[in-house]
């Protein structure tokens, strides 16, 4: 059998088993019995890593898939969005994203869940066969390939099928686990396998250490995610589990910040786990078109044609230090110079004819009336390549060591133990964002102190590029965030690194049972206060077409 056609019925199956698709019962062809004929040899490594293979790639999809989990992460929280441009487009999902209202027919709730199933069904089928089970090290790569799907799953969804073979009788439709039943399975499987997969680096796959991560995520969200804040043990295992990263891994910080977002991430000490990208044979980052301004690619030697679409929240920029070099590392701002001569850029936009081509921090709105040609800073964090390149092969950095560093800082915040070493440790990551060793500088008191983010309600329903009047706001500050320093510190050191909804999920208010993510507002996002409304939010629906094709899934509570 040829590697084409397996793939093409392994994947109609997965389709059949895990998206509850009709018509799909007859599999008389025994695809599975000849799997070992031909050029399939499953005691080759080569062909094993050709068949794995498959596992790993959907992986890229669920990330960079059009309305992916960057996507997911990142426009539904207070850190960026995508507007209505006026004069281009846009708008639509990504308002509704923005405004937190959530339905199951937004193309975000389609594109995780497809990739992330068909991995998981490419990762049962091959741990279905013996000599994939008898394989110790691909056995225990495949299953915390697996693992992390779910993790992925479970934190968008919840409510989710827990399928873990592809050895189901004709007409089986898959029915949803209790959310204690999927998140026991992930923390088991990653436990049982963590030591199989060894401490050995090698890039783009799961070492022992790739697994802790997923494990202390796991747990440091156990309590949000079960909306229960009774029991802190789920944080002190967290923190066991870094701990082993941060004193056996080897990791260390890279010199600069932007070392961490170069194209190529091979041999960069900081990354645990990584997804390799490659602009022939593996290309998806789109960053480079969404974010820039078609005449601002020259600003990068970029010689395609970007769409203007998505761009800072300009309540968050106001947080950054006026000293971070992050804020320059991450957005693109203010006057643009050409990438070879210097010369400053200009472009025609909205009613203003040719103009330089300043990227202002003020936007108008999300949709009324929209945001102007020019408004909002561009992300541009990951490595623009020049030439035809940009971003689209820019590596993924999954897991990096700063991220383990700041889950043992708000472990120990959390546990009430060290906040000294807490504080040590962000401001050791800090440091090389800023020329001045005391600007880099936490302390205690600045991580559980309030957040520093001016949330409410911001937006400019006047017309005209330049005149921002007729504004309507709400003033909630964030001195009611309980370790409100600590959320800010995590905005600037990981924004779009899909981190920001799990994190204001994570970070309540004092005011009541409520979170950051649904009891603050910003830009044009309203809050939701002690409201089972509000909290149903903490979870996305599950896409129409998928509950229509599975009669044993149930929407989520409040869709």
């Amino acid at each position: 059998m040829n590697i084409k056609k397996y793939k093409y019925l392994i994947r109609t199956t997965i389709a059949c088993v895990l998206f509850g698709t009709s018509g799909c019962t007859d599999l008389s062809e025994n695809v599975y019995s000849t799997l070992t004929e031909d050029n399939i040899d499953l005691t080759s490594d080569q062909d094993i890593s050709r068949l794995t293979g498959y596992v790993y790639n959907e992986m890229r999809y669920v990330y960079w898939g059009w309305n992916g989990l960057f996507d997911i992460h990142e426009e539904s929280s207070d850190l960026m969005m995508t507007p209505l441009r006026i004069g281009v487009g846009w708008g639509d999902l990504y308002i509704s994203m923005h405004k937190h209202d959530f339905n199951p027919n937004i193309d975000h709730f389609y594109t995780i869940w497809y990739y992330a199933y068909t991995g998981i069904g490419y990762a049962n089928r091959l741990l279905d066969m013996p000599q994939i089970q008898e394989n110790a090290l691909q056995s225990a790569r495949i299953r915390t390939m697996r693992a992390l799907y779910y993790y992925i799953l479970f934190d968008c969804f919840r409510n989710i099928p827990l399928e873990t073979t592809q050895n189901v009788e004709a007409g089986y439709v898959p029915t949803q686990a209790t959310p204690q039943e999927t998140f026991d399975f992930i923390v088991n499987e990653l436990n049982e396998v963590k030591e199989d997969l060894g401490t050995e680096k090698i890039y783009g796959y799961p070492n022992k250490y790739m697994a802790e991560m997923v494990l202390a995520k796991v747990y440091l969200n156990h309590n949000a995610w079960f909306n229960d804040f009774s029991d802190n043990q789920y944080y002190q295992l967290a923190l066991d589990e870094v701990n082993d990263i941060i004193n056996n891994g080897g990791y260390s910080l890279s010199p600069t910040y932007k070392d961490n977002f170069l194209a190529d991430l091979s041999g960069n000490n900081e990354i645990i786990f990584a997804l390799p990208l490659d602009q022939n044979y593996a290309s998806h980052n789109y960053n480079v078109n969404k974010a820039l301004i078609s005449d601002g690619a020259q600003a990068f030697g970029y010689s395609g044609s970007p769409w203007n679409g998505s761009c800072a929240i300009p309540q968050f920029i106001d947080t950054y230090h006026p000293n971070d070099k992050r804020l320059n590392d991450t957005w693109a701002n203010g006057q643009q110079y050409h990438y070879q001569t210097g010369a400053a850029l200009t472009t025609n936009a909205d009613d203003q004819g040719e103009v330089n081509l300043v990227y202002t921090k003020e936007v108008h709105s999300i949709d009324n009336p929209g945001a102007y040609m020019l408004e909002g800073y561009r992300f541009v964090k990951n490595e623009i390549v020049p030439g035809d390149e940009g971003t689209y092969g820019d590596d993924v950095p999954f897991f990096r060591l700063a991220d383990a560093m700041f889950i043992k800082a708000e472990c120990l915040l959390r546990l009430g133990g060290n906040q000294g070493e807490a504080a040590s440790i962000i401001s050791e990551v800090r440091q090389r964002s800023f020329d001045d060793a005391t600007d880099a500088t936490r302390t205690a008191s600045d991580l559980v102190g309030p957040s520093i983010y001016d949330y409410g309600h911001r937006e400019y329903t006047s017309t005209g590029a330049t005149n921002y009047s007729n504004l309507v706001a709400t003033y909630e500050g964030g001195n009611d965030i309980e370790f409100g320093g600590l959320l800010d510190d995590l905005a600037w050191e990981f924004v779009g690194e899909h981190h920001r909804r799990q994190d204001l999920i994570r970070f309540r208010l004092t005011s009541g049972n409520t979170n950051v993510y649904n009891g603050k507002s910003w830009f044009c996002k309203d809050a939701e206060l002690n409201t089972q409304e509000g909290l149903n939010k903490n979870v996305f629906p599950i896409f129409q077409t998928f509950i229509d094709s599975n009669p044993n899934l149930m929407q989520n509570p409040g869709y």
